[in-house]
């Protein structure tokens, strides 16, 4: 029987069970995982094997007990087992989960969603994120006649083979300059030809995306972006950048596409298109659409989507799992959740407060360390730099190994986190103000470990 204290203000240092999973996992599945994220790769000695999950809180192998702000990378919007989705869910099996077929249950779906995001005259839902932006990319070609696409350093748009450039963190070295940076595959197994077609540029800078595009504007299909940098933690986009960027796609005859797979759904009803005012052509959306369940979305106008309406000159786009009955159910259901009044501006109240209370920490502490972002995603950097405002930032001034020991102890304390720094912390409508100060208190401990 285990005596050490388990829960969020206690120790959960004993994780057995969870040794013992990983070790039998590792006979059937590659590196006892299906995704290098959730691997010996990322949580030392090995990762902790999740059972159940309650709201805000989350129960490994060995009974112990965390606050999760990983929230499944995101997806988890309304945290676990929310007891309209549960009901939602078991209805919905016991009257057929999937027909592939049309269904009512894709139109109220579709509808909701078009009613919260703005620029969404139509939508088209996929399975994946990964998914969103492969169709998204193919729809800008097929529209413009265009081939090549812009890509910025350091964002993540899913494991499709052109965008699989320089997503990863390098030694500042390996880059290259901004105005031509290096171009570094992020996978074996691409064959270089498939870049041919991509232009890479440094990412909230707007003299360089200038030059970039005087140079290729004129064959570029489209330039996709996530509006937050979520890929190397939480990095905000410059006063104006993102208006700016919309002005040259315009001026070069480039689609716009805002991949939202992160964001939207998080920071308002419609992603921080309608944060920050800024209308994409296509964009993309996965992870809280689905309140974690698979899903991802392409919107956009019809002018654009009724390209994959059958004709002889279609953009293909196929799948028996498009439009799954029961993931509907859980969008329908889900964005009612998010609609209701007073929804975003608690998950930003939680989130702020989250926020300064950290900072306080590192204050008090003399760590230094920032806290980046607002509202409902943020992520923190052991860096000397006041801010962390590029890809090339993060390469050079962003202290992973340290960030890594750090949620480590917080591991150790009951709160539930990825220890790689390129993530984000999450904030759900599960949250609550005890969590919050049950962070900052698990942090403050941490912190007295790290000097």
């Amino acid at each position: 029987m285990n005596s050490i204290p388990m829960g969020p203000t206690g120790r959960t240092l004993d994780r057995t069970r969870s040794q013992q999973w990983f070790e039998r996992a590792q006979q059937s599945l590659v590196e006892g995982v299906n995704s290098p994220s959730r691997g010996a790769t990322v949580y030392a000695p090995g990762p902790i094997t999740l059972e159940r999950g309650q709201g805000s809180h989350v129960w490994d192998a060995d009974g112990n007990e965390y606050i999760d702000f990983m929230m499944s990378f995101g997806a988890l919007i309304q945290g676990h087992a929310h007891s309209t989705l549960v009901k939602t869910v078991s209805d919905a099996m016991a009257e057929g989960s999937h027909f592939a077929a049309a269904t009512s249950a894709e139109v109220e779906a579709a509808e909701r969603f078009r009613r919260m995001v703005p620029s969404a005259e139509v939508v088209r839902f996929t399975n994946t994120g990964s998914e969103a932006t492969m169709l998204a990319l193919r729809l800008a070609r097929a529209h413009t006649g265009r081939r090549k696409f812009l890509k910025f350093e350091g964002h993540y748009h899913g494991w499709y083979d052109p965008f699989l450039l320089n997503a990863h963190s390098h030694p500042p070295e390996q880059l290259g300059p901004p105005e031509n940076p290096a171009r570094i595959p992020d996978s074996e197994g691409i064959p270089p030809s498939t870049f041919d077609d991509v232009v890479l540029a440094p990412w909230n800078d707007v003299p360089v995306l200038e030059r970039v595009l005087r140079q290729h504007g004129h064959e570029v299909a489209a330039v996709i972006t996530e509006p937050i940098m979520a890929n190397m933690g939480c990095i905000l986009p410059r006063d104006g950048y993102l208006q700016r960027l919309r002005e040259l796609t315009r001026e070069c005859g480039a689609l716009l596409i805002l991949d939202e797979v992160v964001t939207g759904f998080r920071y308002a009803p419609g992603g921080c298109q309608e944060y920050y005012g800024v209308q994409a052509d296509i964009s993309t959306f996965g992870k809280a659409l689905g309140a974690g369940f698979p899903v991802g979305a392409v919107a956009g106008p019809r002018s654009i989507l009724e390209r994959m309406r059958w004709s002889e000159n279609m953009v293909l786009h196929y799948g028996t799992f498009n439009g799954h009955r029961l993931t509907m159910k859980v969008v329908a259901a889900n964005l009612d959740l998010l609609a209701a009044a007073g929804t975003y501006r608690k998950l930003h109240e939680l989130g702020n407060a989250a926020i300064a209370g950290l900072r306080d920490v590192f204050r008090r502490r003399q760590v230094k360390a920032i806290v980046q972002g607002f509202g409902p995603m943020f992520q923190i950097y052991f860096t000397e730099r006041d801010a962390i405002h590029d890809y090339r930032d993060y390469c050079k001034f962003a202290d992973t190994k340290l960030y890594s020991r750090f949620v480590h102890r917080l591991l150790d304390r009951g709160i539930y986190m990825t220890p790689s720094n390129g993530l984000h912390w999450i904030i759900s409508t599960a949250h609550t103000d005890t969590d919050v100060q049950a962070l900052t208190e698990a942090a403050d401990q941490a912190c007295s470990e790290l000097s």
